[in-house]
């Protein structure tokens, strides 16, 4: 009894109200006694007095069963489907240059290759028809005299040096062309200071300094040295090339007419679309025939047929050159018109020498 008392006032005491784990007392039926002031139960269940019925849930579940799911995002680093390759428009049958035809993204030597044909790309007929009306000019003008046959040997010098550097990727290069040019010109002036006899020696002796020349202007450049190697082996050649030119001065007008006239008839041949071995035979073919013609309204008679030959071969080894290697527009309109006759101009004084 005396201790159902000592609990009953220590339940009554002034801290009868202190409960700090609940264990005592249900949070929601607790009150402070009599004569305390009425505060808050902040641990009270606000829903103590609905606690016979069972709660309604009225939200949104999180049943994994029944929810509806979440569509993920894809992956950022997903790997892309293969490109599908694009269906180009064809192409008249053929390439001509690479510049006139053919996608603008990839050049048609470079389709060529891909095709594994050879990426070679002829001139074509327009420059052909350029190189035929220069080799007429010259033609013409050698029996008129020298002086009239520098005319067209001075356009021919001007074109070369330019389609060189052209033809080796190198553009502007304003005092290459100009020094090769001027090369030619002093040639020119040599030979007809000299006269034909002493063609040589006034050939010979520019090509030298030109040479020296060439290696001045690159040792002063402050470019690279690969370029500056590059550089001096375009100067050279150019020069060495617009002043051999300068052997249609040198060789008699018989000889410079057959050989041009050859060149000429060679060169149009070669640009028609036939295959390149029966290209190549029926191009020295007519140019031998051009050359007896010729020939024989010239003191050569029949030995022009051989003169108009070998004329023929250079001129088509300058043909392929000027073929090499993706060449532009500009380069067949410059190198692709000169350099067949002008790699013809030593074969023209020389044979020119022999059969006269």
């Amino acid at each position: 009894m005396k201790a159902l008392s000592d609990q009953q006032s220590y339940e009554g005491g002034p801290y009868s109200g202190y409960d700090p784990y609940g264990q005592q007392r249900t949070p929601g039926n607790w009150a402070p006694p009599p004569g305390q002031p009425q505060f808050p139960n902040p641990y009270a269940d606000p829903y103590g007095a609905q606690q016979g019925t069972p709660q309604q849930w009225q939200g949104q579940t999180w049943d994994t069963q029944n929810h509806a799911r979440v569509p993920v995002a894809e992956e950022p680093y997903q790997q892309a489907p293969a490109p599908q390759p694009v269906q180009e428009p064809e192409a008249e049958p053929g390439y001509g240059p690479s510049t006139l035809a053919g996608n603008a993204r990839i050049t048609d030597a470079q389709r060529a290759r891909l095709e594994g044909r050879s990426p070679v790309i002829e001139p074509g007929i327009q420059p052909a028809a350029l190189t035929a009306l220069l080799g007429a000019l010259l033609a013409v003008a050698a029996p008129l005299g020298s002086y009239a046959l520098v005319v067209p040997l001075v356009l021919l010098q001007a074109v070369t040096a330019a389609g060189w550097f052209r033809l080796n990727g190198m553009w502007p290069a304003r005092q290459g062309i100009a020094l090769a040019f001027l090369g030619g010109l002093v040639a020119d002036a040599a030979v007809l200071a000299a006269g034909r006899e002493q063609a040589p020696v006034a050939i010979l002796g520019p090509l030298g300094i030109w040479v020296l020349l060439a290696l001045v202007l690159q040792l002063r450049s402050h470019a690279s040295p690969d370029e500056r190697m590059y550089g001096l082996m375009a100067t050279v050649a150019s020069s060495a090339l617009a002043i051999l030119a300068t052997g249609y001065l040198g060789a008699s007008p018989a000889a410079v007419s057959v050989g041009a006239a050859a060149v000429a008839v060679a060169v149009l041949i070669r640009a028609l679309p036939l295959p390149t071995p029966v290209s190549v035979i029926v191009s020295l073919l007519a140019a031998a025939a051009a050359g007896f013609a010729v020939g024989g309204l010239t003191d050569l008679g029949t030995q022009g047929a051989y003169l108009g030959a070998g004329a023929a071969v250079c001129a088509l080894i300058g043909h392929r050159v000027a073929s090499y290697d993706y060449p532009s527009r500009f380069v067949h309109f410059t190198a692709g018109v000169a350099l067949p006759l002008a790699a013809a101009a030593p074969a023209v004084w020389l044979l020119g020498r022999v059969f006269t």
